[in-house]
């Protein structure tokens, strides 16, 4: 059951990434965020009211939202401070890089899970997840090529490090959430509530000292209906991840590569949508991800 849930967690992450691309597009990236990360929150607070006024009901339909200690408030604070860092990085180089180039580097993220789920949570790999994991690591590398023919240098572009370090940081958060979620024992609301909340706060803060004093950024930010699909998209793609992960069975590694399965609608559907140049070499690393995926999930 939970790598269906991992299935569709990655169809909405798919979907996200599609309206991200829309909402960052010549747009102010941290007012972007704090109104998609906002959106994402508005879904939850319906939940955090019913449970302290309809508490029954809502433990009924399993959608309460616990009340936790000032300890477990403090793990999920620290989640909050490595996916703003991870988010601002990466809206800034979507902002900058086509589509198809960001999301599969990003897809190198399960490769980060992979050796932290070995060393951490002592999940042991075979052979085919082995072959897998490579598969994906040399799909990305093709992709390098093809950029270079976009005009992107992969060595002296900025952007492409800070999508880097972006993928690297959510990596980091996806080892850190099956913490949170089955040594913690959170349910996934719950987390997700108090997430959000304190993302916004964090970037409320960089928001008010880089955005708000300059009049000219200002000027440069327009809503769109994307901002808020962004958050609500992501934030329905988590709780399906998270209620995987409630699973004793799920594996991490595992889990983390099938969420990569989105970059097929990223690649098909947004290169179509954002026009974006050489999409039928691209197809061909995408192949060779989707073979990696395959053999994880075969294995």
């Amino acid at each position: 059951m939970w790598m269906y849930l991992g299935l569709l967690a990655a169809l909405f992450l798919g979907l996200h990434n599609l309206c991200k691309k829309h909402a960052v597009q010549e747009n102010e990236v941290f007012p972007v965020l704090l109104g998609a990360i906002t959106s994402g929150f508005l879904l939850f607070v319906p939940l955090f009211l019913g449970s302290i006024y309809f508490p029954e009901y809502t433990k009924e339909i399993g959608f309460y939202i616990d009340t936790i200690p000032w300890e477990t408030h403090g793990f999920i604070f620290i989640k909050s401070m490595i996916m703003a860092a991870s988010w601002i990085l990466a809206y800034q180089a979507l902002k900058h890089l086509p589509l198809t180039i960001v999301v599969p580097i990003r897809s190198a993220g399960p490769f980060f899970t992979f050796i932290g789920a070995i060393l951490i949570y002592h999940e042991s790999p075979n052979i085919s997840q082995w072959i897998g994991f490579f598969f994906i690591i040399f799909s990305v590398l093709l992709y390098s090529r093809i950029g270079r023919k976009e005009g992107i240098n992969f060595k002296n572009n900025k952007w492409i490090y800070a999508i880097i370090g972006a993928t690297f940081l959510g990596a980091s958060s996806g080892l850190y959430d099956k913490f949170l979620i089955q040594n913690l024992a959170l349910n996934p609301q719950t987390l997700l509530f108090w997430f959000c909340l304190y993302t916004i706060f964090i970037l409320l803060v960089i928001v008010s000292i880089t955005w708000f004093p300059n009049a000219e950024k200002r000027k440069h930010f327009k809503w769109r209906w994307s901002i808020p699909a962004v958050g609500i998209l992501l934030q329905t793609a988590d709780y399906f991840y998270y209620k995987a992960l409630q699973d004793p069975d799920a594996l991490i590694m595992l889990l983390s590569a099938i969420k990569r399965s989105q970059i097929i609608i990223a690649v098909v559907i947004g290169g179509l949508i954002f026009k974006e140049k050489y999409k039928r070499k691209k197809l061909i690393p995408l192949v060779g991800i989707m073979i990696g995926v395959f053999l994880i999930l075969y294995s």
